[in-house]
């Protein structure tokens, strides 16, 4: 393991936060195992989309909110209000599913309201991984800590398994709202630093964000790549469960199976981040990851059993988690401390307009044609455009290596 990869574990505050979100994470991949196979179980794959979907959508929606709110109070306490907010709403979903009220429509609702928390909270969470970590260790800070989120997609999804065979459904829901007190407890306990606040209205916070955008050549160069892996490629993350219930026909077991996997594949990728970036860049490093992802899912939805499925979107998962780390990086990097809440709003904006939009049109299009031929052809699609763009503008990436040399 590249010592480059592992150095922010160094700084005590960073090991807190990271630690404390990791389990939350696991629990929140409790429940989302447990949802979706509730919801694969009794609906059809336009629900799952519709489900998934509503939990990204504040992200574009709220995003300049958040973004706004992490520039102007402190991020200690938006991380704090934000994470007991969404044990509320865990705590919430939990009990409608123990009384029999779970229809998916009333879950689509939680699944919003919980978004809407997340919104708000992680531009903050993100605006703050600069502060625990020495500028040099940044992108490997980032790296880690889609680790640990996908360290959440590993062990959630057996945990989950284990709770609702003990307790049913209900239970594994239960261990996600208890979940979010351990990473009140780590942002309490980690020294965070302060920093410069800005009290800008949101409409004018939303306005920084753009202008950022535009004038922020390596962002903006960035920008259209992430849109087009959100709205295309991205979306065969909300049909795994469909993928292992209705296609595999292995329920329970095989929605664990490709979920855990998915996990594996990230966590490889997130942890060599650092590694990567030290060595090839992170114009390269993102180029290579975008080229992979498309090829990876199209494999994916070519599987013909589980276990080649397994193995597909494990290299699916390490493509897309090295995508969104490169484009988190790129941002992060280019921004400076004072505007980074409203920069990482852009990031947010775009994966959360473009990866529910992208669920939204094809999870009807796998209803009326079938799964596997959306999954693949959405793999092909990524590709293809990528190649396209490529042919036309050969140089479009190149403000990424000059502003972050």
């Amino acid at each position: 393991m590249p010592s480059k990869s592992f150095a922010p574990f160094r700084q005590r505050a960073f090991l807190l936060v990271w630690l404390g979100a990791m389990v939350s994470n696991i629990g929140t991949w409790m429940e989302t195992t447990a949802l979706s196979y509730y919801v694969a179980d009794h609906s059809r794959a336009s629900w799952s989309g519709v489900v998934a979907a509503a939990g990204f959508l504040p992200t574009a929606l709220l995003s300049p909110v958040g973004g706004a709110w992490a520039d102007r109070f402190r991020r200690r306490n938006v991380m704090i209000w934000t994470n007991s907010a969404s044990a509320v709403i865990a705590a919430s979903i939990a009990l409608i599913v123990a009384t029999g009220d779970a229809t998916p429509g009333v879950l689509a609702l939680m699944s919003l309201a919980a978004g809407c928390a997340n919104a708000i909270g992680f531009p903050s969470f993100q605006a703050t991984l600069p502060d625990l970590v020495p500028r040099e260790d940044l992108v490997a800070a980032i790296g880690l800590s889609s680790t640990q989120w996908n360290l959440g997609r590993i062990l959630g999804p057996t945990a989950a398994g284990v709770a609702i065979w003990l307790g049913g459904v209900p239970a594994a829901l239960w261990c996600n709202a208890a979940s979010f007190f351990a990473v009140i407890l780590a942002i309490s306990f980690a020294k965070i630093p302060l920093t410069p606040r800005t009290k800008r209205p949101i409409l004018q916070a939303l306005r920084d964000s753009i202008h950022f955008g535009r004038t922020s050549p390596a962002v903006r160069s960035m920008l259209p790549v992430m849109f087009m892996i959100a709205l295309i490629g991205a979306p065969f993350i909300g049909f795994i469960a469909q993928m292992a219930t209705k296609v595999f026909h292995t329920e329970q077991s095989g929605t664990s199976l490709l979920v855990t996997a998915q996990g594996v594949g990230a966590v490889i990728a997130g942890a060599s981040m650092g590694a990567l970036t030290q060595r090839f860049g992170m114009r390269r490093t993102m180029i290579g990851a975008v080229t992979f992802f498309g090829p990876a899912v199209a494999f994916y939805g070519f599987a013909p059993n589980i276990v080649v499925a397994a193995i597909a979107v494990a290299l699916a998962g390490g493509g897309y988690m090295a995508c969104i780390s490169s484009f988190s990086s790129i941002t992060q990097q280019s921004a400076p401390a004072e505007l980074r809440g409203r920069a990482m709003t852009l990031n947010n904006f775009v994966l959360g307009f473009a990866y529910p939009l992208g669920l939204f049109i094809e999870g009807p299009l796998a209803d009326a044609t079938s799964l596997r031929a959306v999954t693949v052809g959405s793999g092909l699609l990524t590709l293809g455009i990528l190649a396209v763009g490529r042919l036309l503008k050969p140089r479009h990436t190149e403000p990424i290596a000059l502003a972050l040399s």
